[in-house]
């Protein structure tokens, strides 16, 4: 029996009584439901702590999905697991599942009116605390002026000098003549919208959605500490009647509007939430600024400078991929907790938002809210020109300006600065010194560095690798001064960018491009952000040098920036292109450049028909930066150049050969070596003649159907020539020194079944990579769909005498994808469906032109085949059909095509389906989130199988009526 009086916790809890309440109630929520059901019934204390509303609240968000609240979020989470009736007359009733469970769950519900903070002889302050913020009501605040400036009526003049990127500003008179001011109350809402589906915001790894009439009951009954609310950047498409509700106020115009709305990252948002809820400390994603109008209700608003971390916050920056990472308490934790325990010169600016008003939050800042009652807002965050540079900044890889950004000198390396006395720090001086600045104090060891989270420390910051003092420093969010903490031995180019960017890179390349070309006004601003984020200076340098050496006309004003969205700088310079390749260090590009000019002799002669429809090669070498100076070396791909020898020797097993840097190296160099990211200063380039016609991916819109179907049928003639296309002669191939792959494999396929090996043993790890794209479920029975052995997917058996048959394999072009198909055809021409109808077959095959075979290689034909349909084809099952017709050539080929042909009836591995399902599970590239994107039904699929059907299912009926292989 448990003692009473105050022994009851350590009684109740044996030697877990050690433990604080708070680490007890971190264990209990890594527990199963079922196990903290058997919990809960080992004694009075434990009971209590299982029965805590915050841990089933957590143990549901863990699981995600469509919330429905059922009164308690105990109920909630074993209604969601079928761990209870849901309809049952008695609540305390559990679900007849397993004996022993059953009677853990029965006595879980029985004791539930027990739960106290005070139950005789125990108590915790930490639970009472957690209880007071679920109860509390914040009617006690007060309208108040705050600190933050209150305008009406500003004009865009007056917001550009006083306000953009300097301070918050309250603003009044905006939007008097919103629908939205007299539409957007709950009650209305409800009605117009009640049965739409919005996303949920709130501290989990998985997706929450609810209907709003539900979320509005989970309103009226949550008492929740952290109340969950509606933070909807897809509210747009689900309900595309409340954007006509309100329009962009006329100050906050935004540079990523030259995007289609698919390329830009998200951008605006609808807010809905009870009293309590709100948004933690944060600084805005990308460092870009927003607009936040209020249409019901009341917000508390607390905000910081940039570089001023709020106390109890705890920034961590990765050092690898520059990942940024935030730790703070809830809002209205922090408000109750630490906010009363702040000096006074250490306390933010403060306001109350009122209906109707529109606050403006500069690029940097810290902020954090507060719903003081139930509200209804709008936002979006923007880019315009005073924030354009930060936003370029942060885009650039690495890790050190990302902290400094958002935690000021606190993020600095162990290494000495220039004070920034130069970088004046703005209209920020309307703080005082110890304010705005921050000296901070000396940084000791080569570990993390974290400051206490004490509530007399105003902040805190974690670093790897911190090993010097920093003293008398003067932080400036100036963009000259940030950009100091660039890290400039990364090519901003090339080198992999933060996943928590809020853009990729191929988004980036285009919106800078976009700019450049619709924005002429604006070219000052745009280069210099183009310089801090992709060193556009750099590249820009490089072509001068090369339009010199091989008497090119010198770029235009037009022609100063990058094309297209690729890994590496191409640009146009009147009927020419400069591709200079830069992706994977120099030992990758060199062989890039080397395989695709042994491609293109090889085209010749045999002399193929797909040397009429790609770039015809003008030029092509290195191009060496030697004592402040470029200079161009010559290469046609035959020999090893001494200058590349002097700055990378390759040890090469076809030193010999021809092309001693074609195909076979490069394979070989892919088996034998590591990515080389090392910023050597000598780069590979071509010169091509411009091909006619414009990038599909830009005129794709203006095709109609007929148009469509002739572009698929051409392109299934012209990857028919490239899959063709014999490999090049060699004498014999080395062995390859990867211990996992059999002896018994082909020496051609060694490089692929090595990295499809690689990528199958980790495949969890791979496809949680890819974020919320891949359905959980579907992850964790992955393992289980691939093969156990990837040769499978190249040997098949023959029906007679059991021998092993392998495929051989094709060139492969690796990137077919919209951006890299030319057609010709234009909205005022009807090439394409004249060609059909004339029968003229030569004129349509010329309608397209393929680029960049900067990534070719050797493997099976579907690796083409993935990005065809899934880009170029959008999925479009009529137009992948067109492409098959044309192609006419089976999917696996060898030296007995009958046996192969008979083994795909008797084989699993050797369906079309199946193989090129397992190929987009291991792909590279995240192909998946195209699949999930493109057939939203298999966002609930629970099993490949499922996807396989729905996405390749064509490919098997292709494949039962094999083409006859014909020259």
């Amino acid at each position: 029996m448990e003692a009473v009086g105050n022994g009851r916790r350590e009684a109740a809890l044996g030697g877990l009584a050690v433990l604080p309440d708070e680490l007890l109630c971190a264990v209990v929520d890594l527990l199963e439901p079922t196990d903290i059901g058997r919990l809960a019934c080992v004694s009075s204390v434990m009971y209590i702590l299982c029965n805590e509303e915050p841990l089933w609240m957590s143990k549901y968000l863990s699981v995600g999905g469509h919330l429905e609240y059922k009164g308690s979020w105990k109920k909630t989470t074993l209604s969601r697991l079928n761990l209870c009736s849901e309809n049952s007359e008695n609540e305390q009733k559990a679900r007849h599942f397993d004996g022993k469970i059953h009677q853990v769950l029965l006595c879980l519900f029985i004791l539930s009116s027990f739960n106290t903070y005070f139950h005789a002889g125990f108590n915790s302050l930490y639970l009472y605390r957690r209880w007071y913020r679920c109860f509390t009501t914040l009617s006690s605040y007060s309208f108040d002026t705050g600190h933050v400036e209150r305008k009406d009526d500003l004009s865009l003049d007056q917001f550009r000098s006083q306000y953009d990127g300097n301070c918050p500003v309250v603003l009044g008179k905006l939007v008097e003549t919103w629908p939205a001011r007299t539409k957007w109350t709950m009650q209305q809402l409800v009605h117009d919208y009640g049965d739409v589906t919005f996303r949920i915001s709130q501290r989990s790894p998985q997706k929450i959605i609810m209907k709003l009439k539900d979320y509005v009951s989970y309103m009226e009954l949550q008492h929740d500490e952290d109340p969950l609310y509606i933070f909807d950047d897809k509210f747009g498409e689900s309900t595309p009647a409340l954007l006509e509700d309100y329009r962009v106020p006329h100050l906050f115009q935004d540079l990523f509007d030259v995007l289609d709305y698919e390329q830009r990252p998200a951008f605006r948002w609808l807010i809905i939430g009870p009293e309590r809820s709100g948004a933690s400390w944060h600084v805005d994603p990308g460092l870009t600024s927003a607009w936040n109008t209020l249409l019901c209700g009341r917000k508390r608003w607390a905000l910081y400078p940039p570089g001023r971390v709020p106390g109890g916050v705890t920034v961590h920056v990765s050092d690898e991929d520059g990942d940024v990472d935030i730790d703070t308490p809830t809002s209205l934790q922090w408000w109750l907790d630490i906010y009363p325990h702040l000096a006074e010169h250490e306390k933010p600016l403060e306001c109350t938002q009122l209906p109707g008003e529109t606050i403006y939050v500069p690029s940097g800042w810290w902020h954090c809210v507060l719903n003081l009652e139930t509200t209804v807002a709008v936002t979006q965050n923007f880019v315009n020109q005073s924030n354009f540079e930060h936003v370029c900044l942060d885009m650039a890889p690495g890790h050190c300006h990302k902290g400094v950004c958002r935690a000021g000198l606190l993020a600095v390396p162990g290494k000495s600065i220039r004070d920034a006395e130069n970088h004046p720090p703005g209209t920020m001086s309307r703080w005082n010194h110890s304010d705005m600045s921050r000296t901070e104090k000396r940084l000791k060891g080569s570990g993390p560095v974290r400051a206490s989270n004490c509530v007399n420390q105003c902040s805190s910051f974690e670093f790897s690798d911190v090993h010097e003092s920093l003293e008398d420093q003067v932080f400036s969010y100036d963009i000259g001064f940030l950009s100091q903490f660039l890290e400039k031995e990364k090519d901003h180019y090339t080198s992999v960018w933060s996943p928590t960017n809020p853009i990729g890179q191929r988004e980036a390349r285009e919106w800078l491009r976009r700019l450049w070309v619709l924005k002429p006004e604006l070219r000052g601003l745009i280069w210099k952000g183009a310089c801090l984020a992709i060193n556009v200076d750099k590249w820009y340098a490089c072509l001068e040098e090369i339009s010199a050496c091989h008497s090119l006309p010198p770029p235009s004003g037009d022609e100063k920036l990058p094309v297209g969205t690729g890994s590496n700088p191409v640009f146009i310079v009147s009927d020419n292109v400069i591709k200079i390749y830069a992706e994977g260090g120099l030992g990758y590009s060199a062989h890039g450049l080397g395989t695709e000019l042994e491609f293109y002799e090889l085209l010749r002669k045999v002399d193929s028909p797909l040397i009429n429809h790609i770039p015809e090669i003008i030029a092509s070498g290195f191009l060496v930066y030697e004592d402040g100076v470029y200079r161009t070396v010559p290469w046609d791909g035959k020999g090893m150049p001494d200058v590349l020898a002097k700055y990378y020797p390759l040890e090469l097993s076809f030193a010999n050969n021809c092309f001693p840097l074609g195909l076979w190296s490069k394979q070989q160099f892919g088996m034998d070596s590591s990515t080389d990211v090392s910023n050597k200063p000598i780069w590979p380039y071509m010169v091509t003649r411009k091909c006619r016609g414009g990038i599909f991916a830009h005129v794709r819109d203006t095709l109609s159907k007929t148009d469509l179907l002739n572009l698929a049928s051409s392109l299934g003639v012209q990857m028919r020539n490239i899959h063709l296309l014999p490999l090049p002669c060699v004498e014999s191939l080395p062995e390859s020194e990867d211990n996992n792959v059999k002896n018994s494999v082909p020496r051609e396929w060694k490089q692929e079944i090595s990295t499809l090996d690689r990528r199958k043993n980790n495949i969890k790890k791979h496809l949680a990579n890819w974020g919320g794209t891949v359905p959980t479920v579907l992850i964790e029975k992955a393992e289980d769909y691939l093969p156990p052995d990837m040769t499978s997917l190249i040997k098949f058996v023959k029906d007679v005498d059991g021998e092993p048959v392998y495929t051989s394999p094709s060139w492969i072009h690796s990137d077919i994808m919209d951006d890299n198909i030319l057609t010709e055809r234009t909205p005022k021409m009807g090439s394409f469906t004249d060609a059909k109808s004339t029968g003229d077959r030569e004129l349509e095959e010329n309608a397209i032109h393929i680029i960049d075979f900067s990534d070719l290689t050797i493997g099976d034909p579907l690796f083409d085949l993935i990005p065809l349909h899934l880009d170029v084809f959008r999925g479009d099952i009529d137009l992948l059909r067109e492409y098959l017709r044309s192609y006419q050539l089976p999917f696996l080929r060898g030296m007995s095509n009958a046996d192969i042909s008979k083994s795909v009836q008797n084989s699993k591995f050797s369906k079309a389906s199946y193989r090129a399902m397992c190929y987009c599970i291991l792909h590279d590239d995240n192909v998946l989130a195209a699949i999930f994107g493109m057939w939203k039904e298999l966002r609930t699929a629970t099993s490949w199988e499922d996807v396989e059907h729905l996405v390749w299912d064509e490919l098997n009926r292709y494949q039962q009526s094999p083409p006859t292989l014909s020259t």
